[in-house]
């Protein structure tokens, strides 16, 4: 198995985890936080959307799909590229508000099928190039990905736990 092998393999497992984790749940239910309080289903999956979503935007230099077409609208967002959800306090987690399962699958889908294309183009080499010099050490292509695959793997998980709670 090649490097590109491998991270097709590891983003392909994340719309199973994504499906899942919404598959059956109505609007209200994707909105609703545990105890009252706490991070959606929604608001989960719509989060770890965007963040993949914003950085593989970044690295190709492209606009983000969620800026592209009416995905703001169908989660009562404005077409912010920097709304990744990153800083959000449970005022911000409540104002996410997807129209449906349907609505979170369908940006996921769009957001995952250009990761995948852009992944399977990928070398070995390619992912020593340093594409964030603001850290140190610098961050490569390569530990970027590993960071989005490991933001999205825990979101996932932690959907699928609040669904739990919601649906046991």
């Amino acid at each position: 198995m090649n490097v590109t092998e491998l991270l097709a393999e590891a983003y392909g497992r994340l719309p199973d985890l994504v499906g899942t984790a919404v598959d059956g749940l109505g609007p209200d239910e994707l909105r609703t936080a545990p105890d009252g309080r706490g991070n959606t289903v929604g608001w989960l999956v719509w989060h770890l959307t965007r963040v993949q979503d914003s950085h593989v935007a970044e690295l190709l230099d492209e606009e983000q799909v969620y800026v592209t077409g009416d995905w703001a609208s169908r989660f009562g967002r404005k077409p912010d590229p920097r709304d990744t959800g990153y800083g959000h306090g449970p005022a911000d987690v409540a104002a996410v508000r997807p129209e449906s399962a349907e609505a979170l699958l369908e940006y996921y889908r769009a957001v995952h099928e250009r990761t995948i294309a852009y992944v399977s183009g990928l070398t070995g080499k390619d992912l020593d190039r340093v594409v964030d010099e603001a850290w140190d050490p610098p961050v490569t292509l390569g530990v970027r990905l590993v960071s989005i695959l490991d933001d999205d793997i825990q979101h996932a998980g932690q959907a699928a736990y609040v669904r739990g709670l919601l649906k046991p």
